[in-house]
């Protein structure tokens, strides 16, 4: 059975469309994708993220024992900043991709994945014990509430006093919003500026509603899964499961700048990886942008004539672009002549850098 978010009634309420998540039960629209799409573009959306994890890494050796679990450097972070990284097996296999915040001297938040969190939690757990850490899975108790779009800083700040100007990129506060203590956290996964409320759960209902309150005149309105996924997708992120998983390394995917070889001691995965930093995969992930109206979806052949060369990893229709969008991994050598199979039709493809779109900043 789905577990419901600690807004499930809210969701209900504004008669939002439900799934299955990752085993979370999800708003996967609240009317139109594309609409709500376009308003984190134009202006802003309102997401319920609480069904990511949130993990809590303690004590005098919290930095080292992430360091040693995780491939970037986290002890290298400064109190009140963020960092992407991931955590792998042994093979150099990504296990998730994460966030990590550093919340003071010896206290660090990760964020995981919603299908990997319980996972991520007993992994770290296991590699901190022989450090002066505690590992606590405290995903239960926190909601996970984001602003994301040109308009959020200017929502936000009629219910803070919090320094939100100057907040930069991947750092995060403590602050009140609209009565209720937070970590506000200048991150996102929509491409857009925006912001990350961390509270407690029995406070998401009545943050939810004071958020509302103030971005209706900017034109804000909630946002569900779908229209996060083609945003995130539009803006060339990767989704676990789809352009990460174990059988994957960080450099597969265009990611090993994130694998830190020069911090202090051993990390898990480091044998795997050191190997494969100055070689070219034989894999890359690319975008395609279909020149057609049928869409690519995960799983479709990638071919270049009757040679399949590739898979595509994404797929959906791009809302800012007006065109059906792909990310693949697709044979290291090709660069033209890219079509993908569509049951049994090969529609032809432009390759292109990712990512697809790029805000103006």
């Amino acid at each position: 059975m789905s577990r419901p978010t600690p807004l499930r009634d809210v969701h209900e309420s504004l008669g939002a469309t439900l799934t299955d998540f990752a085993g979370w039960l999800m708003p996967l629209r609240y009317g139109s994708e594309s609409a709500e799409h376009r308003a984190v573009r134009e202006a802003a959306g309102l997401f319920d993220l609480s069904h990511m994890g949130e993990i809590f890494v303690t004590g005098p050796q919290a930095g080292e024992a992430l360091d040693y679990a995780l491939v970037g450097h986290l002890s290298a972070l400064t109190p009140g900043r963020a960092r992407y990284t991931m955590i792998t097996n042994p093979a150099g296999g990504v296990l998730d991709d994460l966030i990590v915040y550093r919340l003071a001297d010896e206290e660090f938040m990760v964020v995981a994945n919603a299908s990997n969190y319980r996972s991520v939690a007993l992994a770290l757990t296991n590699r901190a014990k022989n450090f002066d850490a505690v590992v606590d899975d405290r995903s239960d108790q926190w909601a996970l509430i984001a602003v994301q779009g040109p308009r959020s800083q200017e929502i936000l700040s009629s219910l803070t006093d919090a320094d939100l100007p100057s907040l930069k990129y991947y750092a995060g506060l403590p602050g009140t919003v609209a009565g209720v203590s937070a970590l506000i956290a200048r991150t996102g996964y929509t491409g857009e500026d925006g912001f990350e409320l961390f509270v407690d759960g029995q406070d998401a209902v009545a943050l939810w509603g004071e958020l509302t309150k103030a971005g209706e005149p900017y034109g804000m309105i909630p946002a569900g899964l779908s229209c996060r996924d083609t945003l995130r997708l539009e803006a060339g992120m990767p989704l676990y499961g789809n352009e990460l998983n174990e059988s994957l390394t960080p450099f597969d995917a265009g990611l090993g700048r994130v694998v830190k070889f020069d911090k202090p001691g051993d990390f898990v995965g480091r044998a795997a990886l050191e190997p494969l930093r100055d070689s070219a995969p034989r894999r890359r992930l690319v975008g395609l942008v279909a020149r057609g109206r049928r869409i690519p979806r995960h799983g479709f052949p990638v071919v270049v004539g009757d040679q399949t060369v590739g898979e595509v990893t994404s797929g959906a229709p791009s809302p800012t672009l007006g065109k059906p969008i792909a990310m693949a991994y697709v044979d290291t050598e090709v660069s033209d002549g890219l079509a993908v199979d569509i049951r049994g039709s090969h529609e032809p493809m432009d390759l292109v850098e990712l990512p697809f779109y790029r805000r103006n900043k």
